[in-house]
């Protein structure tokens, strides 16, 4: 029953997948969207310096795209994997093949894994088995998911680090007299860190593109996910359109950026500690139990 309900669930699967549903504005406005977003540029930092594209990269590619396009078709948005995968400068369809092959790859892997211990005489039995293959398909589908969020958050913090030092050097410029846009696009030519590269290429296409620099830093900011942009973006605006005094408020903003900054590297030290303490503890009391052990097996044995 359980095998049955399964191929059904899977045959249901992909007649909804594979049959082309009848689109709506709004799936029509996000395929179109996420056509944009996949025609993006990609930075310096994520240009590949190898030659050629291996059959297991392009199919994830194929895979990917294919699965990314029916997406789309459902008005389906996945913002917080786009943010995250814009933050790591990877592109949408390469995470969702990846996504896929691996849940396949786990289909294939446990049942053999579960078979060959069959065939040495530890048989789980059929409920067991079809559970531990499910746990693991979904377990390798959501794999990359909760990968991609952990080193999306740490490119974050390394991100914010850097918009506190670009800060102090727009400030130093509008104190030499710059401009508010000459002072942001100067600024961000200093240093090759990923991060300035993606603010630098981030004004670059808001000039060609005819909007204001903080436009473009504010949708730098939403792609991004990073709220420290965004709130950038406003009080730049605020100085261009009413021409508001704004070198002070910039380094105050970095200063405030760079104690917030500091505070969560002290947060993070003292959860460390604590872990070490636990540690520290566990081995204590594994060597006083080593030291007891025979003055304890003695006194069972008497």
């Amino acid at each position: 029953m359980a095998a049955g309900a399964l191929a059904g669930a899977g045959l249901a699967l992909l007649v909804r997948v594979f049959v082309q549903p009848r689109p709506g504005v709004a799936a029509t406005l996000a395929r179109i969207d996420a056509g944009r977003r996949s025609a993006d540029p990609m930075t310096a930092s994520g240009v590949d310096d190898g030659g050629g594209v291996s059959a297991i990269e392009q199919a994830r590619f194929n895979l990917g795209s294919r699965f990314e396009a029916e997406a789309a078709a459902r008005g389906w948005s996945f913002e917080r994997v786009r943010s995250d995968l814009a933050i790591m400068n990877r592109p949408f369809a390469i995470h969702l093949g990846t996504k896929v092959l691996l849940a396949l790859g786990a289909l294939v892997w446990m049942p053999s894994m579960l078979a060959l211990l069959a065939l040495l005489g530890s048989s789980l039995g059929t409920a067991s088995s079809t559970a531990l293959t499910l746990a693991a398909v979904v377990l390798a589908f959501f794999l990359p998911d909760m990968t991609l969020r952990k080193e999306a958050d740490a490119r974050r913090r390394d991100f914010r680090h850097v918009v506190g030092s670009f800060l102090d050097l727009v400030a130093m410029n509008l104190a030499g007299g710059r401009g508010l846009p000459e002072a942001l696009m100067a600024a961000s030519t200093v240093g090759d860190h990923w991060a300035m590269a993606r603010i630098r290429q981030a004004l670059s296409n808001a000039r060609v593109v005819g909007i204001t620099p903080w436009e473009g830093v504010a949708g730098l900011g939403r792609d991004l996910g990073i709220d420290e942009l965004r709130d950038l973006a406003s009080a730049l605006a605020l100085a261009g359109d009413e021409g508001a005094k704004i070198r002070l408020s910039l380094m105050a903003r970095a200063e405030s950026m760079r104690r917030k900054e500091l505070a969560d590297v002290e947060g993070q030290a003292g959860e460390k500690s604590q872990s070490m303490l636990v540690a520290q503890l566990l081995i204590c009391a594994a060597f006083l139990l080593f030291l007891a052990y025979p003055a304890a097996s003695q006194i069972m044995s008497s």
